[in-house]
């Protein structure tokens, strides 16, 4: 089903008026209607009655995003509010490898008091847990140095630094946002294919595909890079779907 982005973004938000000073694109955007006076929005082209949210010249109307450009900020959206979550969640590591840095003998001894109540209990169940991956893993981290806990945790909150700076970016559909999304992720791409050649998990692939895929994306649709007109094509793209653009040029033809 084809989703209405105008329409969809009227119904929650409310429409956008304008009237322009220039007479005949002025009448081409006003309407009398048996309650009164009546405007096209900008963003759906439905007439709504009431007086304009604004008026001017031409040049000075809001430029409401439309059509595609809808459709694109929906998309910049959610990966925005991904990037945030995972920012959280990183954050909160960070703080668990710092408070672990400063506590490592306390919990190691808890850890070994937990691993011999459970050690025969799994060993009923013929699973010998000395010998357990999961626990050698965790084993290790108690021989880690504290200034080496230390510098994961600073890296851990620099890149959560970096994801919480794309989510705001691309809420806002900030173009340095758009940039640094694509560059920050197609960057740990190979770090993120390494680790499925250790160990394969269905979250690792789908975090892989994600980021691809948001990668590609941006780039196109974005036009960065100079990728499909670079920049200009992009600006006139979306000036384009301007419906004062789509109805000054029909009233010229006219």
């Amino acid at each position: 089903m084809k989703i209405d982005w105008d329409r969809r973004t009227c119904a929650r938000r409310g429409h956008v008026t304008y009237a322009p000073d220039e007479g005949v694109l002025r009448e081409r955007l006003r309407a009398e209607t048996g309650l009164g006076e009546a405007w096209r929005c900008l963003r759906c082209g439905d007439f709504a009655l009431g007086d304009p949210h604004g008026s001017g010249p031409a040049d000075e109307a809001p430029l409401v995003p439309r059509g595609k450009v809808l459709r694109d900020l929906f998309i910049l959206r959610f990966l925005a509010i991904e990037r945030a979550v995972r920012g959280v969640f990183i954050v909160l590591v960070a703080v668990a490898v710092w408070k672990f840095s400063n506590s490592q003998d306390a919990v190691r001894r808890l850890f070994d008091e937990y691993l011999d109540v459970l050690r025969p209990v799994f060993r009923h169940f013929h699973y010998d847990l000395d010998h357990s991956p999961v626990v050698g893993t965790i084993q290790k981290t108690f021989g880690y140095k504290h200034s080496t806990l230390l510098l994961v945790a600073v890296l851990l909150l620099a890149y959560a630094l970096i994801e919480i700076v794309e989510a705001v970016g691309l809420w806002y559909a900030r173009r340095w946002a758009e940039y640094l999304t694509v560059v920050a992720t197609a960057a740990f791409l190979p770090l993120e294919i390494y680790e499925l050649t250790e160990h394969i998990s269905w979250l690792k692939i789908a975090t892989l595909v994600l980021n691809i895929l948001a990668v590609l994306y941006i780039a196109l649709a974005k036009r960065l890079f100079g990728l499909r007109g670079g920049h200009r094509a992009f600006e006139a793209e979306r000036q384009s779907a301007s419906l004062l653009e789509v109805e000054e040029s029909a009233g010229v033809m006219v």
